[in-house]
């Protein structure tokens, strides 16, 4: 059960993890949550991987995965971290020569298990590996992937599984003097995945690794992780994350942005504001906001835009917005912070939009005012 609310209008308020840095990316200890996505080339297609990268890094990405599943993919390990615009990430499983591999080769971090690359001298050797090179290693704990034995201790996957599990490789990473440490616990049921990061943040200081694994397509998928990612983050809980989408992970970024934005958590893209619709619109609205939308998607500008639909809400949506339209009988009125501008027909709408994004400049001023965020003090820190 959540605390009273505080207190602090300004930001939510955040777990204290350790920091670590994922090249030059930040992780933890009151850092910008930063957004990571996976690419889907084959890992030993060098060209198609790279432009993959570059087409995340244009939609905001911050941090990159990569499967290494064999040699041949680690060999082109360089290549790729030489050419990526963001650091790069090696994903491994059960393998740790192909983690020392991975290791040398340059990346910025290492996702892998060490229960499950063999003995102690093989953790340590992977340790080693990334000490000797500043890079953190991720433990990624998924319920669908649960020891054995954790099975049948609780019966099937739970909460309390994850974290004894995670609990695991971690303390195999301590024994070999490692703390430069990432943890996710994922799931693909949102309560399972909201309470075992909940448990977590009670339990660990280690930045988290905030993520609803096997999410689904686009419409499902963005609305199972707006759900669990971002109730986390309401509380509090999460250092970086990345949406898990059936679709080109460039899909992902955008949903992660969008997650971030809506909490104030992020604010650097066109944020829009359009009214549901009625039987008083004598505009096409629905069409009006998501051509906005879509024409808006990669323009990095804190602007707050606001496309409304009749008289009832929509002057008052408008003149609140950094610029606005509010439609009428085939035509709309323009404001701008406040101010009504003009008046265009319902055919000059878009355009007469997008060139006053292109006019207008953030005022940091008003979105400080207009973002105020009451935070709370949720069960995890009082614990």
């Amino acid at each position: 059960m959540l605390k009273a609310m505080s207190i602090n209008l300004d930001a939510l308020h955040r777990q204290s993890t350790r920091r670590v840095l994922i090249g030059d990316v930040p992780v933890g200890g009151g850092a910008p949550i930063s957004i990571q996505s996976m690419t889907l080339a084959s890992p030993v297609d060098v060209a198609a991987s790279i432009e993959e990268i570059q087409r995340l890094a244009e939609a905001g990405v911050d941090i990159v995965r990569t499967a290494v599943p064999s040699d041949e993919a680690a060999d082109k390990l360089p290549e790729l971290v030489k050419n990526s615009p963001v650091p790069l990430v090696a994903d491994i499983h059960f393998n740790y020569r192909l983690a020392i591999k991975a290791a040398e080769a340059g990346v910025a971090k290492l996702r892998l298990n060490p229960g499950n690359i063999g003995g102690a001298d093989r953790v340590r050797a992977v340790v080693d590996a990334a000490r000797a090179r500043g890079l953190p290693i991720r433990v990624g704990v998924n319920a669908g992937s649960l020891e054995r034995d954790l099975l049948k201790k609780y019966g099937r996957p739970t909460a309390e599984a994850m974290v004894e599990s995670a609990r695991r490789h971690v303390r195999l990473l301590e024994d070999a003097g490692f703390e430069d440490t990432v943890i996710s616990l994922k799931a693909s049921h949102v309560p399972l995945m909201i309470e075992a990061y909940r448990l977590a943040a009670r339990e660990f200081t280690y930045p988290l690794h905030l993520g609803v694994t096997e999410a689904g397509t686009p419409r499902a998928g963005n609305i199972k992780s707006a759900v669990g990612i971002g109730t986390l983050l309401a509380e509090g809980i999460g250092d970086t994350l990345r949406v898990s989408l059936s679709a080109d992970p460039v899909e992902e970024v955008h949903a992660a942005r969008s997650i971030l934005e809506a909490l104030d958590l992020r604010r650097e893209s066109i944020r829009i504001i359009a009214c549901p619709g009625c039987g008083r619109l004598q505009v096409d609205l629905i069409r009006l906001a998501e051509e906005v939308e879509e024409r808006t998607r990669e323009i990095r500008k804190p602007l707050t835009v606001a496309v409304m639909g009749c008289a009832v809400n929509g002057p008052g949506e408008a003149r609140e917005a950094d610029i606005g339209v509010a439609g009428g009988k085939g035509e709309g009125l323009l404001y701008v912070r406040g101010k009504m501008v003009r008046k265009v027909r319902e055919a000059e709408i878009i355009d007469a939009l997008l060139d006053l994004i292109v006019e207008v400049e953030p005022d940091p001023d008003r979105e400080q005012a207009a973002s105020g965020t009451m935070t709370w003090t949720p069960d995890w820190q009082e614990s």
